[in-house]
Protein backbone atom coordinates (compact mmCIF):
# COMPACT_ATOMS: atom_id res chain seq x y z
CA UNK A 1 0.00 0.00 0.00
CA UNK A 2 1.24 3.49 -0.95
CA UNK A 3 1.12 6.40 1.15
CA UNK A 4 -0.75 8.96 -0.76
CA UNK A 5 0.36 13.11 -0.59
CA UNK A 6 -1.92 15.58 -1.50
CA UNK A 7 -0.89 18.70 -2.86
CA UNK A 8 -2.49 22.00 -2.37
CA UNK A 9 -2.71 22.54 -6.05
CA UNK A 10 -4.67 19.42 -6.30
CA UNK A 11 -7.30 19.81 -2.89
CA UNK A 12 -7.99 23.57 -4.89
CA UNK A 13 -8.42 22.37 -7.68
CA UNK A 14 -10.39 19.27 -7.37
CA UNK A 15 -12.76 22.09 -4.72
CA UNK A 16 -13.00 23.84 -7.94
CA UNK A 17 -14.47 20.90 -10.26
CA UNK A 18 -16.62 19.15 -8.16
CA UNK A 19 -18.03 22.20 -5.75
CA UNK A 20 -21.15 19.98 -4.02
CA UNK A 21 -21.59 17.61 -6.47
CA UNK A 22 -21.27 14.57 -3.99
CA UNK A 23 -21.41 11.77 -6.47
CA UNK A 24 -17.78 13.08 -8.36
CA UNK A 25 -15.75 13.62 -5.01
CA UNK A 26 -17.31 9.54 -4.26
CA UNK A 27 -15.85 9.09 -7.62
CA UNK A 28 -12.40 10.93 -7.14
CA UNK A 29 -12.12 9.42 -3.50
CA UNK A 30 -12.69 6.37 -5.01
CA UNK A 31 -9.90 6.48 -7.72
CA UNK A 32 -7.73 8.06 -4.67
CA UNK A 33 -8.09 4.76 -2.97
CA UNK A 34 -7.42 2.20 -5.94
CA UNK A 35 -4.39 4.50 -6.53
CA UNK A 36 -3.57 4.32 -2.94
CA UNK A 37 -3.45 0.38 -3.17
CA UNK A 38 -2.20 -0.18 -6.37
CA UNK A 39 -1.38 2.16 -9.14
CA UNK A 40 -1.38 -0.29 -12.01
CA UNK A 41 -5.03 -1.30 -10.60
CA UNK A 42 -6.78 -1.74 -14.83
CA UNK A 43 -9.65 0.51 -13.94
CA UNK A 44 -7.33 3.46 -13.32
CA UNK A 45 -5.94 2.88 -16.67
CA UNK A 46 -3.05 4.77 -15.09
CA UNK A 47 -0.39 5.65 -17.85
CA UNK A 48 2.80 8.49 -18.06
CA UNK A 49 1.17 11.53 -20.11
CA UNK A 50 3.28 14.92 -20.92
CA UNK A 51 1.53 17.24 -18.58
CA UNK A 52 1.23 21.16 -19.08
CA UNK A 53 2.60 22.16 -15.69
CA UNK A 54 4.70 18.96 -14.77
CA UNK A 55 6.41 17.50 -17.44
CA UNK A 56 6.37 13.92 -17.79
CA UNK A 57 4.29 12.02 -14.59
CA UNK A 58 1.30 9.43 -14.39
CA UNK A 59 -2.30 10.10 -15.09
CA UNK A 60 -4.65 7.95 -13.70
CA UNK A 61 -8.63 7.94 -14.79
CA UNK A 62 -11.18 9.01 -12.33
CA UNK A 63 -14.48 9.66 -15.07
CA UNK A 64 -14.44 9.45 -18.84
CA UNK A 65 -12.73 12.86 -19.30
CA UNK A 66 -11.35 13.72 -15.59
CA UNK A 67 -7.88 12.45 -14.98
CA UNK A 68 -5.37 12.42 -11.78
CA UNK A 69 -1.48 13.48 -12.04
CA UNK A 70 0.54 12.17 -9.71
CA UNK A 71 4.39 10.49 -9.65
CA UNK A 72 6.60 8.37 -7.36
CA UNK A 73 8.10 9.65 -4.37
CA UNK A 74 11.86 9.03 -5.76
CA UNK A 75 13.45 6.27 -5.29
CA UNK A 76 11.80 4.61 -2.55
CA UNK A 77 8.30 4.52 -4.49
CA UNK A 78 6.51 4.54 -1.36
CA UNK A 79 4.91 7.53 -1.38
CA UNK A 80 2.68 8.36 -4.46
CA UNK A 81 2.43 12.02 -4.74
CA UNK A 82 -0.72 13.44 -6.30
CA UNK A 83 -0.12 17.17 -7.85
CA UNK A 84 -3.31 17.84 -9.76
CA UNK A 85 -6.61 17.07 -10.97
CA UNK A 86 -7.91 18.23 -14.27
CA UNK A 87 -9.73 17.25 -17.72
CA UNK A 88 -8.59 15.68 -20.47
CA UNK A 89 -9.52 18.40 -23.02
CA UNK A 90 -11.18 21.82 -22.47
CA UNK A 91 -10.38 24.80 -20.38
CA UNK A 92 -9.02 22.31 -17.59
CA UNK A 93 -7.29 20.24 -19.02
CA UNK A 94 -4.11 18.87 -17.89
CA UNK A 95 -2.41 17.10 -21.05
CA UNK A 96 -0.27 19.35 -23.15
Amino acid sequence: MFTLKITATFAATRKKLTGSNEALNKRIKTALQKLALNPAHPSLQSHKVNTRNYGIRWSSWVTGDLRIIWDYDGEQRLVLIVLDIGTHSGADKVYK
